[in-house]
């Protein structure tokens, strides 16, 4: 089995820094997007420390816990604790940061997902693209509960409001999926600075048309081209 990674961040062309952080480990097959939110350097850590935190966790731990999907749900907890305790004990001027974080590992035949927040991995089985994680978002939830429709979406106040994040409780409940390997799989992880600017009919045309770290590049060339108002990540990992 072979696994590529391929990966791109940009600032974008309002932000000062880039809260986003991400992880690309061959070894451990471990893939990860994050996107920090907090005020000051607030997001950059928050991010910086859950990617951290996760890899060495699961290489830590990935011998010692039979489950996989258990490792996942663990390494979220121990990323969402160290943040907050940063917070707490070291960084006061830090508490309320978080972050959000999406990860992809391989084990055997099977991709694992994991999920907090709004950032998003989409699997793509050419020409197809689905979205495979679920936003963690006020406007998700709205829309789930039909409080709102999908024309609506655009009109929405508040659509950046994330409800659940890593660190900024103590605790977090990470979303986690399981799939069988099927042949030509690729994972297409990004921050909500490329899902929030590029519809994904716009995502899928890309990955149709080109590969690998060309593919990553134009994705963000369309953020910033849309407008680039946030940070922006995109991981894309492909099975052989």
């Amino acid at each position: 089995m072979n696994i590529t990674g391929w990966s791109g961040t940009d600032k974008g062309l309002r932000r000062e820094s880039n809260q986003d952080s991400f992880l690309i480990n061959k070894d451990l097959k471990l893939f990860v997007v994050a996107d920090g939110m907090g005020g000051h350097s607030g997001g950059e850590v928050a991010s910086a420390l859950a990617v951290e935190t996760v890899e060495r966790f699961i290489s830590d731990n990935f011998s010692v816990l039979k489950s996989s999907k258990d490792l996942l749900v663990k390494a979220y907890e121990a990323a969402s604790n160290r943040i907050f305790d940063k917070a707490a004990t070291e960084s006061p001027e830090l508490v309320g940061m978080g972050t959000t974080m999406v990860m992809t590992m391989v084990v055997d035949d099977s991709i694992f997902i994991g999920n907090v927040g709004d950032s998003r991995a989409y699997l793509f089985q050419r020409p197809h693209l689905w979205q495979i994680s679920e936003d963690h978002s006020l406007v998700n939830e709205q829309l789930r509960s039909g409080a709102i429709s999908e024309s609506q979406l655009e009109s929405f106040v508040g659509k950046n409001i994330i409800t659940r994040s890593v660190g900024y409780e103590r605790s977090v409940v990470a979303d986690v999926l399981e799939r069988p390997l099927t042949k030509g799989d690729q994972i297409m992880m990004c921050s909500d600075g490329l899902s929030g600017l590029v519809a994904d009919k716009q995502i899928s045309k890309v990955l149709n048309e080109l590969k690998g770290q060309k593919a990553v590049d134009e994705l963000i060339r369309l953020a910033l081209e849309n407008g680039g108002h946030d940070n922006v990540t995109v991981v894309l990992v492909e099975v052989n």
